[in-house]
């Protein structure tokens, strides 16, 4: 059965499970990091035709886009959802289906054809009224156990109906091989030696064991496995950067492939987001330009806002976002390196929560200091320049009008009891 899930995810649960009590993720089908990349890639560029929009605009969409229009299907609902019209076909999905350009509607489409994927899925969209990833196995009709991976995209002609949907699907055959009894014997052989011990991969490469989530996320990309250290090699430092936004959304997607997701996942997603963060710091450019692309801007009170909207989705449940940033903004306080924070939040005492608690503590404005009692405390304790007794008179500070007499002296003509205005100027009138 298909996963499907909303594009980005909204999510209310709770995630900061308390020690010994986290769920374990559900490893999803085994799609390799460039697949996944297409997708990401495929929704960056949704949301970077938004414009403040509910869904973009159809006439903006370049379905041929270089980076996977080759993998991907137009669908046409304005003459009805029944049997939604095809205005493009990548040429990828008509090889594999051993389709022309000619096809024109869904009712065309060869059942257990890769385009079928996508085409099964449609209705989802209108119902979610959000981009859907979905990915699963199943036999091909080409007789071949299949892995894909997918995403459906909303479009609008009028802005307020979803009349268009685009998707990009990515996909994988797995091929069965006979082993002869040598191949057999050999495979024995290596199997009876002591295993080597593993590099750590990302959390869903794990399977179902949640006892060793925690350490591998610590080493969630070491320098020699780091797909960005391996892909970004000889590229511009922009599109190094667009890479690596890729990836952290990405692993923010993680949290969304079952609802049993681990605080291992989230620290994980975490620390994709502060990485991306450090080499935004590194080229401020790239990063604007980035933001400008995805209809966000650049905050100077609350810089990691944007940030965090840019990884995890502009319709991320907010209370979510602000606790994601003040994390992200205590790491940066705390100069921590690069692919470190998930480690450090799992040693953190109290973990997520606290470690915001402690930011907000931080960034909270001192207490500003009673104005009043300053002033009356600078006026009780300052020297006498004069003295003279007047009758029925209690308050501790009063205000005194005089008169110079001819003879030089001052003769009081009016009194009255200051105010906390009057006590205030006179403080700041004193000689210091």
């Amino acid at each position: 059965m298909d996963d499907t899930n909303p594009f980005p995810n909204d999510f209310g649960v709770e995630q900061d499970f308390p020690a010994g009590e986290e769920p374990a993720i559900e490893a999803p089908p085994m799609i390799g990091l460039d697949e996944r990349r297409m997708h990401v890639r495929a929704y960056n560029y949704w949301v970077s035709l938004l414009d403040g929009r509910e869904y973009p605009a159809i006439d903006d969409l370049d379905p041929a886009h270089p980076d996977f229009g080759s993998n991907s299907v137009l669908l046409d609902f304005t003459s009805g959802a029944e049997n939604a019209a095809i205005r493009y076909l990548g040429d990828a999905l008509c090889a594999e289906g051993g389709l022309s350009n000619a096809v024109r509607s869904i009712a065309e489409v060869p059942p257990r054809s890769v385009l079928s994927r996508l085409t099964d899925h449609y209705l989802e969209i209108i119902a979610n009224r959000a981009p859907i990833g979905f990915e699963a196995e199943y036999v091909s009709h080409r007789g071949l156990p299949t892995m894909y991976r997918g995403i459906l995209m909303p479009f609008s002609s009028n802005g307020d109906e979803i009349d268009f949907i685009y998707g990009v699907i990515n996909w994988k055959d797995v091929v069965e091989v006979e082993m002869d009894d040598e191949v057999r014997r050999a495979v024995a052989g290596v199997l009876a030696e002591p295993p080597a011990p593993q590099p750590a991969a990302p959390i869903w490469a794990e399977g179902p064991s949640a006892a060793r989530q925690v350490e591998v996320l610590a080493q969630f990309a070491p320098p020699a496995l780091n797909p960005l250290s391996l892909e970004t090699q000889g590229l511009p430092q922009a599109a190094a950067l667009y890479d690596q936004l890729a990836i952290a959304r990405e692993t923010a997607e993680a949290l969304g492939f079952s609802e049993q997701r681990s605080r291992a996942a989230l620290y994980a997603a975490l620390g994709q987001a502060y990485d991306f963060a450090l080499a935004a710091a590194d080229d401020p450019a790239a990063y604007f330009e980035i933001l400008e692309d995805s209809g966000l801007k650049a905050q100077d009170r609350a810089p990691m806002t944007p940030l965090v909207k840019l990884i995890f989705g502009v319709t991320y449940d907010k209370t979510r976002l602000a606790e994601y940033a003040a994390v992200l903004n205590h790491a940066m306080r705390r100069q921590l390196p690069a692919r470190s924070l998930p480690a450090f939040l799992d040693s953190y005492t109290g973990g997520l929560k606290a470690m915001v608690q402690a930011e907000r503590a931080l960034r909270r404005p001192a207490v500003k200091p009673d104005r009043e009692r300053t002033a009356r405390a600078r006026l009780a304790s300052a020297p006498a320049i004069a003295a003279l007794s007047l009758d029925g008179v209690a308050s501790p500070f009063v205000s005194l009008i005089a008169r110079r007499e001819a003879d030089g002296s001052f003769a009081v003509v009016s009194l009255a009891e200051a105010d906390s205005a009057e006590i205030l100027r006179a403080a700041r009138h004193l000689k210091h």
